[in-house]
């Protein structure tokens, strides 16, 4: 069964946009050997990501991105078995978003938008995936 991790972390100081690149590159490279799809939300201070896949593997490669030195604070934000990928076709798709004005909030309704702050702050956990999904779309 497929299943899906999406996790919150802080981006260091250190972890500059070249960094952010090798990051991607580096999924891009790596994911579609073991069969994993996601997204890849980055701000000035902050990441959240989508794993989509085997679970095994997907945890197996949550606690390796967990030892990387280019974000810390890491937290799972949620685990959980689906029935189909919301990015299939992506090894690792990205967005850059801007957490001081969140322009990128503006395909969403406000209780979405309340909902997507609530989770980039780390004061919500659950299933953000449809609110992410709209990122996207």
């Amino acid at each position: 069964m497929i299943s899906q991790l999406i996790y919150l972390s802080l981006r260091t100081p250190e972890c500059t946009d070249d960094e952010i690149k090798k990051i991607l590159d580096s999924a891009m490279r790596n994911n579609g050997k073991h069969n994993v799809t996601g997204v890849l939300l980055y701000s000035q201070t902050k990441f959240l990501q989508v794993l989509e896949g085997e679970e095994d593997e997907i945890v197996k490669l949550y606690e390796s991105i967990k030892t990387d030195k280019r974000h810390r604070n890491v937290i799972m934000v949620s685990l959980k078995p689906i029935e189909e990928r919301f990015f299939p076709s992506w090894q690792m798709g990205s967005k850059m978003i801007n957490t001081e004005t969140y322009d990128f909030l503006t395909k969403m309704n406000s209780k979405e938008q309340d909902e997507f702050r609530a989770i980039l702050n780390g004061e919500k956990t659950g299933d953000p995936i449809n609110v992410i999904n709209k990122l996207f779309k």
